[in-house]
């Protein structure tokens, strides 16, 4: 039972991250996000006063490397936004928006906080969840929900500009991590 429920949490996580690899450095500052939120996290887990007495999750005495890769994998995305922001000379594709959501996935499934990845990947199960109700919507009522999905084109073809919408993502983005990160301690 667990064995699917992980690859659904792979999968998924892969398909939203490359579903929001549609504008120029969008999915790359989202992932910057999500990356560090994690990699807080593993860190935490990895110490044993913080896991287990202070914010109650999961205690794993080596999980503390994954914390070392995500950082890594933040500080790589550093390096390509700055030829993928707007307007881009290097493109991600889809190799590289498969790979690291897979690797968020993954992250999620080591720190034991899948459910977690709702909330710090928001933007992604955002953009994810535009196309699956605008497909489901098309089928079922022949009426789209969005002018076009997934939902970052919603906002261009209603007058926003590609690096409004690029920016306002990494503003939700950012406070949806920092979101996730606090209610550890609440609940």
């Amino acid at each position: 039972m667990i064995i699917p429920f992980f690859a659904l949490i792979i999968v998924g996580c892969s398909n939203a991250v490359n579903l929001t690899d549609g504008l120029d450095g969008l999915a790359t500052g989202c992932t910057i996000s999500a990356a560090l939120s994690y990699a807080v996290l593993a860190y935490f887990a990895g110490h044993f006063f913080m896991a287990v007495e202070y914010l109650v999750i999961p205690h794993n005495l080596y999980i503390g490397e994954l914390s070392v890769f995500l950082m890594a994998l933040a500080g790589a995305c550093f390096g390509f936004l700055w030829f993928n922001c707007h307007p881009a000379r290097v493109f991600m594709g889809d190799t590289g928006s498969l790979a690291i959501g897979g690797a968020l996935g993954t992250a999620a499934i080591s720190t034991k906080q899948e459910l977690l990845l709702v909330i710090i990947g928001g933007i992604f199960v955002m953009e994810a969840m535009s196309v699956i109700l605008q497909v489901g919507s098309f089928k079922l009522r022949k009426q789209r929900i969005f002018k076009m999905s997934p939902i970052h084109h919603h906002f261009e073809l209603i007058g926003w500009h590609e690096s409004q919408v690029i920016v306002r993502f990494w503003i939700l983005s950012i406070m949806l991590a920092l979101f996730g990160l606090a209610i550890l301690k609440i609940a």
